[in-house]
This record gives C-alpha cells, structure tokens and sequence, in this order.
C-alpha cells in the first residue's frame, strides 16, 4: 500500500465565510531567493539589499517551505526591504526566531520616512530562542517606502513568512487539510495526524473560530489512542477530548491572523497500542463566531500514518540524545539493536559518549530497558573516552552477536585521529560479543593491531549493521582515512572474519572520497557494497567476488540511489529482493526516509516499490533488519523522535 499526501481545498457554504476576493501576493517564505549571501534579491513582497556578510538565505531552518532570512551575528547587521504593494496595508507581519541566549541581543524594524528612519518596532525582550516562536505585527499607518531591520547579536536573527496585511475586513481566502507522512509514535506526546490551514486576506475585524469538528474514522482501532487534542503550531492548545471518538468536536475562540494559521490535530497513542495499525484524522468542518462555517469536500485524505515506537528520545534515562542505530535479528527472533548514547550533547565524538543496546522478543512490539554494553571510561582528560558509531552483526551459525565501535581516548576521532597504533594515537577499533542472545556482554575487545596500517590516520566500522555470509563469514563494513600526505583522504571497505571473529581482516578500497558504507551478499560469495558519496547527490556501489582484493562498479553506481552524503541501511531480504532505506534526496536537509525495494538484486528500483515513512527532515541514519519474512524492522534517526522503530510488511513494498 502507498501513502500519499493530498491538499484538499474546502468549499465554503455561506458566501459570509467564504469571499471571493483574491489573495495579494503579499507574504514571502523566501523560496525563490537563492541559497546564500546576497547584496540584492527580489521576493514577493518586494527588493531586498544587504551588505555582503550581513545576511543569507538559509536552507537549513524554516517556519515554512524550505528557507528563510538570516540576518546572521555581529554588530547592527540589516537589511533594507522596498517593498512592492498594490493596496493598502495596515500591519507588517511575520515570524523570527533569536538564535542563541548569549547577550547582547537588539533587533529593530524601522521605516523611512521624510528622509529619516523611524523605528516602529522594538524585539529585543519579545523574540525568543525556538523554532519560530514569535509572531510579530506590527501596525502601519500608510504603506511604507522603505523598511529597514537591523540586529545586534553574536548570531542574529531568523525571519521567515514576511506579509503585508491588506487594510480591509478580513475574509477567508482558503482552507485545506493537510495529512503530514511522518509515523504515529508510542512514546511521543503529540503526534500530528492532521494539519488544518486557514488562510485570510485583510487585517481589519479579524475573524474568531469558535468551532472545529475533526474525525478518527480511518483509525485501525481506537484503543490505540489514548487522547486527541487540537493546538497551533507554538502548542497552545484549542482542545482537547478524552476519551476519542470516531468524532470530535472541538470548542474554544481562536482569533485568526491575516494569512496564514494553522491547528494541528494531534493524538496521544496508548503505551498498548498495536504498531501493526494505522491512525488516520480529518477535518469535516470549522465555524466562526458570525454562524458561518465551511465543510471540505473530501474530509479525510487518502492513506494514514503507521504507528511506531520513540524508542529513545532526548532525556531517556538522563541522556541529552541519541544517535547511530544499528539493528539485527537472532535466530531465537530477538532483536537487538545499538546506538550512540550521547550523554551531555547530541555531538559527534571526541565526547561523553557510550554504546546502548534495546532489546525486544516479541518482534519489537515491546522493548526491555536500555543497557550500557560498551563505556570506555569517564575522564574529562580523555573528552570521557567516548566510544560509538556501533555496527551490529549476528553470526547465525555461531549464534554469537557482535558489536563494532570506534574508541577515541581524546580527541582520537575523525578529525583529532592520525597515524599510529596506540590509543594515545589514533582511533580504537573495539568489538564487544554477546553469546547469550543479548542479555549479557563480553569485556571489550581491541583489534586496531590486526587490521590498522600504521600509516593511516584513521580505521573504523560503517556505523549500522554488518552480515554473516553463507558459509558462514562474518562481514562489517569500514572505512579508513588515508595518510596525512593524502590528505586524509576517505576510503570504505570490508572487515572480515574467516574463523568466528577470533581474527579479522580488512579489503582494499573500490572508491575514494566514500566513507559510511553498508554490505550486503548477493549471490553465493558475492558482496555487494554500498557507499556514502563525499561528492554528494547519490550512492556509489561496487561489488567483489573475492572479499575486496578487487571491485567491480555496479552500473547503478552515482546513478540510482539519490542521498544528501548521509548513512542508509542495505539488507537482503529474500532469496530475490535487496531493500534499501535513506533519506531520499539530493541535498541537506535530510529528510523524506523512504523504503525502496529491487526485485532484481539492485540492478533497478521502481518507483512503485518504494515506501515514504517519514517525510520530516532528522539526522537520518536507517538501519534494518527481517523480523520474519514477511516483515521488515526499521530503526532509525526520525523527525519525530531522535530513535523511531517501526514494522512494515513487505506487502507494502509491492
């Protein structure tokens, strides 16, 4: 099955609610200025100029769309709006975000006027650290020649959907029902499983909703749910209903602003909820405080969210965050899956970070309390010894699991590492084992001597999941950094094991500049690796027949498997399918992780057997593995949680 996100317009009964008037192209999300500094572009509400360093379009933080402005950090930064109007205005609005608590902090909106600025608005104490938390409006009093804003702070300001209000009685332009493609989570407070947006033109005698009648009717089964509540995008919430219904009415006043608003249905699930089910909501109709109301046509979109589980998130048992999944299936159909515990920030290493597992017997339905299977030490001498990036192997033939993780004793990590053995050096290849199905772990085990050229600054797993092989091999992914003459240069490979990890050996290198690569086997003694692509914009994959003495390109090589230089998960699910899981995109921000499916080994992967399970942008690290074979289990860096485990059937793939 193939869930897909649908804009439903909403027609309007009562001529009252629902005017003809045209909207203005008068609100701006910056989607048509170019990523970057800039000294001149032209948006929707008019030019903009800015002295070169002063500010940027910013692809990486938004209050909608894809970009926003950033008047970034110094001494009275700004920019100068001429803006382009074809009525009568009565109040600049839009959205800012202050980007750090760290003084001083002065923002400033002014407007020329008689050859002089004048300030209209003063944010200083008003725009607060968040994503988008502030809604700012400011009146005017005649339509401005100019407007000038200005910021004084270590790391500026974020502005995003800039409108100008019209001076007329607001009216209702449009209102849609949005279904965001994000999974539904146990563990998760608030779920958004449905987003309303109602849109005005004028800023005059703003319009109050008093009523909003939403629906659970696609919802599996409303057990699941423990609560449902209707709040804005900022949490302040409309209201709530407990127990859920298959219909809700939600009462309160809400008065609209001119342009865009928004009200989140949102769901609470039970910690008993069946991750197997859907949940599904939709709008039937909104009602002002005139009388008047409008009812969509179509009340509910197409498709729903499949539930999950926020298996970790930040402040699980007193961590900060949580990174690097890596997952595996037993024999006895336990699954164990590994982790980067980041105890004091979310930061890659040299750092304060251990190696987590979960473990769950009933197809990850249920998971048992965290474990701590790999700690290094706790010296702030040493950046607390950090060890992480793990990768996970089960050896089904000597029903043993094996964990990989790189140990930086300081700063030994991607950029402190350099050549050498010892810890005092460069980075650690450390390996832990479990002979008992997970629930107890070995001493570790340092095996940097045995694969590490001296000469290389730097050896390491493929964070995620490594395989065992048919006759038994067990096989992680690795990468290595090149001479410090090479300039460092990063390189992936295989690490293996002929005799059940009493040795191990490293490959040679298929392509430069690849670092996170995942593996797997095709045919009998064929390998199949995977790679991160330093260039950007897709996966490079080669194959060997000899366990890496010699690679071959594959021909879909930097061709059909887009990424934006992030990590992904490979895993041969059948005797005739090869999954693959990523964000799918071309460029940061990570975001759309989807499940594709190739019938053919990875020689194509049709777009009808591909499967979006989180649309948000995250870290974006997947990793996965068959519960049974008819289902797959994916662990992953969600927008919805810092770890997301879901199930899906591999019916949903065809």
């Amino acid at each position: 099955m193939k869930l897909f996100v649908l804009v439903l317009v909403l027609s309007f009964p009562f001529a009252a609610a629902a005017s003809a008037a045209p909207q203005q192209k008068s609100a701006t999300s910056f989607e048509t200025a170019p990523t970057g500094e800039f000294e001149e572009i032209d948006t929707e509400v008019g030019v903009w100029t800015a002295s070169l360093g002063d500010a940027v379009i910013d692809a990486g933080h938004r209050k909608s769309g894809r970009r926003c402005l950033h008047i970034v950090g110094g001494e009275r930064r700004q920019v100068v709006l001429v803006p382009r109007l074809d009525a009568d205005v009565s109040a600049l609005t839009f959205w800012a975000e202050r980007w750090t608590r760290r003084e001083p902090f002065e923002f400033r909106v002014e407007r020329f006027d008689r050859g002089k600025w004048r300030e209209v608005y003063r944010g200083d104490d008003e725009v607060v650290i968040g994503t988008f938390k502030t809604y700012v409006r400011v009146p005017l009093e005649s339509n401005p020649a100019k407007l000038r804003f200005w910021c004084t702070s270590p790391s500026g300001v974020l502005i995003d959907d800039l409108r100008f209000a019209r001076a007329a009685p607001m009216e209702l332009a449009s209102v849609t029902t949005r279904q965001p493609m994000v999974p539904c989570l146990i563990g998760k407070k608030r779920n958004t499983v449905a987003r309303i947006e109602i849109e005005t033109v004028g800023g005059l005698q703003p319009l109050s909703l008093r009523e909003v009648r939403v629906n659970l009717r696609g919802t599996t089964s409303l057990d699941d749910v423990e609560s449902v509540e209707l709040c804005d995008p900022q949490g302040e919430r409309f209201g709530r209903a407990l127990p859920p219904a298959r219909e809700l009415v939600f009462s309160g006043s809400r008065v609209l602003q001119e342009g865009a608003n928004a009200l989140l249905v949102s769901v609470t699930l039970s910690p008993r909820a069946d991750i197997d089910h859907f949940v599904d909501a939709g709008c039937d109709s909104i009602a002002f405080e005139d009388g008047t109301r409008a009812v969509p046509d179509v009340a509910n979109p197409p498709g729903a969210q499949r539930c999950g589980i926020a298996l970790r998130q930040g402040g699980d048992d007193g961590s900060v965050g949580y990174r690097i999944p890596g997952i595996t299936t037993t024999n006895a159909g336990t699954l164990i899956a590994v982790y980067d515990i980041r105890w004091r920030n979310r930061g890659d290493l040299p750092g304060d970070i251990d190696v987590g597992m979960s473990r769950s017997v009933d197809g990850g339905r249920t998971w048992e309390p965290m474990k701590v299977i790999l700690d290094m030490g706790n010296d702030p001498k040493f950046r607390y010894d950090g060890v992480g990036d793990p990768s996970i192997l089960y050896d089904s033939v000597g029903d043993t699991i094996w964990v990989a993780a790189t140990w930086s004793h300081g700063n030994r990590s991607w950029r402190g590492s350099g050549p050498g053995i010892t810890p005092d050096e460069t980075g650690q290849l450390m390996l832990v084992r479990s002979d008992d199905d997970g629930r107890t772990w070995s001493e570790p085990i340092n095996i940097t001597a045995q694969v590490k050229r001296p000469e290389w600054c730097f050896l390491l797993q493929g964070p995620g999941r490594g395989i065992c092989m048919r006759d038994g091999t067990l096989v992680f992914a690795a990468q290595y950094q090149d001479t410090p003459e090479k300039k460092r240069m990063p390189h992936s490979t295989i690490l293996y094991s002929w005799d059940r990890g009493k040795t191990w050996q490293l490959g040679t290198a298929p392509e430069p500049n690849t670092t996170e690569a995942q593996v797997a086997e095709l045919d009998d003694g064929v390998l199949m690796l995977n790679m991160r692509d330093n260039r950007g914009g897709s996966r490079s994959v080669y194959t060997t027949s000899d366990m890496g003495e010699t690679w071959t390109e594959h021909p879909t090589s930097r061709k059909a498997l887009v990424e934006p230089v992030c990590n992904a998960a490979l895993l041969r699910a059948n005797e005739g399918t090869l999954l693959f899981v990523n964000p799918a995109v071309r460029k940061a921000p990570r975001r759309r992780m989807t499940i594709k499916a190739s019938g053919d080994l990875g020689l194509s992967w049709p777009i009808e057997r591909q499967l979006l399970i989180d649309e948000g942008t995250s870290a974006g690290y997947p990793s996965a593995t068959m519960i049974d074979e008819h289902t797959v289990g994916v662990f992953f860096e969600g927008s919805a949680a810092h770890l997301t485990f879901m199930r899906v059937p591999l019916s949903a793939l065809d």
